[in-house]
C-alpha cells in the first residue's frame, strides 16, 4: 500500500488530487504538504494528515518522507504561466530548484515522483496541430522553460539514478472546485462563473485561439493512472501528451449558450496571455499515452459544460 506525499496540496490541482487519492487509498496514507500561509482547511485538513513542506527547503521534504514513510511524491508546486512571467525568478526557484530538491530526496530515500508538465513546454517552432509526443520544445515563457527543463531533469534522474519519475503534459485544466489561479487557459474556467452569475464575460483571448483543454476529473485520473501503470510498458516517462478536447473562445461560448441562452460575451484582450496562448499547441497527439498505459478521456466539451454548470449552480447557490 502506497504512502503518498502531495507537495502543493492546497493549490489548484493539489487540493482536488489530494482528496482523489484519499478516496482511493487509506486517508492516513496520503499526506497534504503545504507552505506557510496556505494551510489546509475544511475537508482537506480533517480527512488526513498534513505537514509543512516548502519545496525550496529540502530538509522539510526529507522530514515528511521519513515521518510518514513516504514512497510516492506528487510534486505540484509551481507558479502558473501568466504569474510566472511576472515573477520569473520565483518561478525558477520553485519549478526547477524545488524539483531538484524533490528528486534528491527521492534518490536518497527510494521514492517515486510525479511532476506535471504542460502544453506550455512547447513553443512557436513546435507543430501546432496534433503536436507529436516527441518534437522540438522551445518555449518562450519562464513557465515553459521550467516545464521542459523539469522533463529533462526527471528523465536524467530516472536514467542516472533509477528514480521512478513519471509525468504527463497537462493541457488547460477546467474545474468548478478551485478558483482560477493565473493560468493562460483560466478564461475557460472564468467563463462558466460569469454564465452562472448572469454576467457578461470579457474574454482575454481573441476568437480563433485554439488550445487543448481537459476537465479536472480526467486530469486527476491521469495523474493516478500514470503512477499505477506497469513500468515495463513505458517507453516514455517525462512527459506524456494527454488530451481531451480543443476549442477556441467562440466554441465554448456557443456551447454554454445552448444551456444559458441569454449569456453574453465580449472581448477585452490581454496581450500577455494572448502571446502565451499563440505559442502553445492547438491540439496534442496523445497516442503514446493511449498505447503505453491505456489513457482515455471521459469528458468532451458538451459533457464538461453540463457538469460545470450543474455544479457551479450548486456552489454559487443559483436556482437556475
Amino acid at each position: 500500500m502506497k504512502n503518498i506525499l502531495v507537495i502543493g496540496s492546497t493549490g489548484q490541482i493539489g487540493s482536488e488530487l489530494t482528496m482523489k487519492l484519499r478516496g482511493l487509498y487509506p486517508q492516513g496514507n496520503v499526506v497534504a504538504g503545504y507552505i506557510s500561509g496556505a494551510e489546509p482547511k475544511g475537508e482537506l485538513l480533517e480527512s488526513g494528515p498534513s505537514a509543512l513542506v516548502d519545496i525550496t527547503n529540502p530538509g522539510q521534504i526529507a522530514d515528511a518522507v521519513d515521518r510518514y514513510k513516504i514512497d510516492t511524491i506528487y510534486n505540484l508546486a509551481a507558479l502558473l504561466s501568466a504569474v510566472a512571467e511576472v515573477k520569473p525568478q520565483l518561478a525558477w526557484k520553485i519549478g526547477l530548484g524545488g524539483l531538484f530538491n524533490t528528486l534528491e530526496v527521492a534518490r536518497e530515500k527510494g521514492c517515486a515522483v510525479f511532476t506535471p508538465s504542460s502544453i506550455g513546454s512547447f513553443g512557436n517552432s513546435t507543430p501546432h496541430t496534433k503536436t507529436p509526443q516527441d518534437t522540438i520544445q522551445r518555449p518562450e515563457t519562464m513557465y515553459g522553460v521550467t516545464k521542459v527543463s523539469g522533463e529533462l531533469l526527471s528523465d536524467y534522474y530516472a536514467k542516472r539514478f533509477g528514480v521512478d519519475t513519471r509525468s504527463v503534459r497537462f493541457p488547460g485544466l477546467i474545474s468548478y472546485v478551485a478558483p482560477p489561479g493565473g493560468g493562460t487557459t483560466d478564461y475557460a474556467v472564468d467563463i462558466y462563473y460569469y454564465a452562472v452569475n448572469g454576467e457578461t464575460f470579457k474574454c482575454p483571448l481573441k476568437p480563433g485561439t485554439l488550445m487543448d483543454m481537459m476537465y479536472m476529473p480526467d486530469a486527476l485520473r491521469a495523474a493516478v493512472e500514470i503512477m499505477e501503470a506497469d513500468p515495463s510498458r513505458l517507453k516514455h516517462r517525462n512527459s506524456f501528451n494527454i488530451t481531451s478536447m480543443s476549442f477556441d473562445p467562440e466554441e465554448i461560448y456557443a456551447k454554454i449558450r445552448e444551456y444559458v441562452p441569454d449569456f453574453k460575451m465580449e472581448y477585452e484582450l490581454d496581450p500577455l496571455r494572448q502571446k502565451i496562448a499563440d505559442s502553445w499547441p492547438d491540439s496534442l497527439d496523445d497516442s503514446c499515452a493511449r498505447e503505453e498505459w491505456g489513457w482515455k478521456p471521459e469528458y468532451d466539451l458538451d459533457a464538461m459544460t453540463r457538469d460545470m454548470l450543474k455544479n457551479l449552480r450548486i456552489k454559487l447557490n443559483k436556482d437556475k
